[in-house]
């Protein structure tokens, strides 16, 4: 999940009444400026590859769970986990160059708090992952609707404490990966969405009898709008958002050393990749 710079970072410059150059224009052509960059075609082509994204993500991966369900349990647990993981791993390899890839709520936030992701596109980003999810959630409604209908979102299965710090944990994790393969230059970045959908797999395996295992805000809350089911809804609102700022914040913590990187690790594999490193 590859960091995203908005706009363009070009500004034009002005020629005033005496041919000289004016770095500052009028405040009306300042902000239609910042309206052109918000509203862009390469913006709109971002948006539109987190809906589409987001579909795919939340489709394979709920389906599985309803395929589960409704086939005596022929998928299984370490089925759907590992639906999961492939599912994130393509779909950031897709349209991670594209968008970012993030396809959840609590990434996009998290990164902005870093400052890693453009605050006035945080809105547009969450309403196209929360549409793509519903979109999902509802294609899976008219599929396999009937006497046996299965709810694929999450909820607790267990106290909300267990539940609320169980998300937290593991989107803490996911977000410390993200953190660490897509915005460091020492990391191997051509593996990225091989160790974020490996991590989302982990989680899924053993946290997801117990909540379910969102980790993404949208992933819970399109299927809860389609089925009106929004039973600890507000845990899958807010943990994973808290756990994801955190993951992002800590791993910011320990990125910055004044060890020469020989000293950080003693791996081949990464020193092959140190000639990458700024």
């Amino acid at each position: 999940m590859a960091e995203i710079s908005g706009g363009n970072g070009n500004h034009g410059v002005v020629l005033n009444v005496n041919g000289e150059a004016n770095h500052n224009p009028p405040p009306s052509e300042s902000k239609s400026k910042d309206s052109d960059i918000r509203f862009s075609v390469p913006f709109m082509q971002k948006l539109m590859a987190e809906v589409v994204g987001t579909y795919f993500l939340i489709f394979a991966g709920c389906a599985s769970v309803v395929v589960n369900v409704n086939n005596d349990k022929v998928v299984s647990l370490p089925g759907i986990s590992i639906v999961w993981g492939l599912a994130v791993m393509v779909l950031v390899y897709s349209v991670g160059h594209i968008s970012g890839a993030h396809f959840n709520p609590a990434v996009t936030i998290a990164f902005a708090t870093c400052k890693r992701f453009p605050l006035k596109q945080v809105p547009a980003y969450i309403s196209a992952q929360v549409l793509g999810s519903t979109m999902a959630a509802g294609t899976l409604r008219l599929l396999f609707s009937g006497p046996h209908d299965v709810f694929a979102g999450t909820s607790p299965q267990g106290s909300d404490l267990q539940a609320f710090v169980v998300e937290f944990i593991i989107t803490f994790y996911l977000m410390f990966v993200i953190s660490g393969v897509a915005t460091d230059n020492r990391a191997i970045g051509e593996l990225a969405g091989l160790a974020v959908g490996a991590t989302v797999l982990l989680n899924v395996m053993f946290a997801g009898p117990i909540t379910g295992a969102s980790m993404n805000p949208a992933r819970s809350l399109g299927p809860a709008i389609v089925s009106n089911h929004y039973k600890g809804i507000w845990i899958y609102l807010t943990s994973p958002v808290l756990g994801a700022v955190s993951g992002a914040w800590v791993y910011n913590m320990v990125r910055y050393t004044d060890k020469p990187l020989r000293e950080i690790t003693k791996s081949a594999s990464f020193l092959k990749s140190s000639r990458n490193c700024g």
